[in-house]
């Protein structure tokens, strides 16, 4: 994965101004370049400058940027890290550490179903097996807009729209090259520092495991991730 930002990033803070005491999970900041691409050239909703739109939407894309590649709480800047708390489809809410542990993608597909029943398993997967995973499937990377803000702070509600081009096989299944794509709404509860406190998540994952699991089954000698292993995406933003 590459590790020296090419320029100021456009969509996410605390990229250019780190201090080198920054614990990075791979060495340092990542670049976004292919994934930024992929969010302007499929985004549906282009905000102006400085709207709530696209506050929050930047916001998200930075907070999502700290959990997938910072490896110390300590070193988040978008969060309260005493109070911050993430609650997915109604689910028990997790603390910072725990989701830090988890990664975004366990965090965000972990459910209470009955094993047979689970298109993915979270529990069985770590933080580096999750995000190669989705990696794999989507090596220009996870892209992520929002489509309508409900509330503007302290409480602040949106819609939002994630979305990848299935372009590498992903558990087993073969790619499809089409685009793969889910919708939901969240809230996000920030204190007077805008920091945030709260973020709460609700969409439905069978729309997401939907596009991938279209893919023809293909063998485990047959799958290219099997051969050289590469890193050219971040982690959903």
């Amino acid at each position: 994965m590459a590790t020296v930002p090419a320029g100021r990033d456009k969509y996410r803070s605390f990229l250019d101004d780190e201090s080198d005491n920054v614990q990075w999970r791979h060495g340092g900041p990542p670049t976004y370049d292919v994934l930024n691409q992929l969010f302007e050239q499929g985004r549906t909703k282009e905000w102006e400058k400085g709207s709530l739109e696209e506050i929050v939407q930047n916001a998200i894309k930075t907070w999502e940027m700290e959990l997938s590649h910072k490896v110390r709480l300590q070193d988040f800047k978008s969060i309260n890290h005493e109070k911050f708390n993430l609650i997915v489809n109604g689910r028990e809410g997790l603390k910072g550490e725990e989701a830090l542990k988890m990664g975004s993608y366990n965090a965000l597909l972990k459910n209470s179903l009955p094993k047979e029943f689970q298109y993915y398993k979270a529990d069985e997967e770590s933080f580096e097996s999750s995000h190669e995973a989705f990696r794999s499937a989507f090596p220009r990377g996870f892209a992520w807009e929002v489509i309508h803000v409900y509330s503007g702070p302290p409480l602040i509600s949106f819609k939002f729209r994630h979305w990848g081009i299935f372009e590498g096989p992903f558990k087993g299944h073969a790619p499809t090259g089409e685009k793969v794509e889910f919708y939901g709404i969240a809230t996000v509860k920030v204190d007077e520092g805008l920091k945030v406190e709260e973020v709460e998540v609700y969409y439905d994952p069978a729309q997401l495991f939907g596009g991938l699991l279209k893919g023809a089954p293909i063998s485990i000698s047959s799958s290219p991730t099997h051969h050289a292993s590469a890193c050219p995406f971040h982690s959903p933003s």
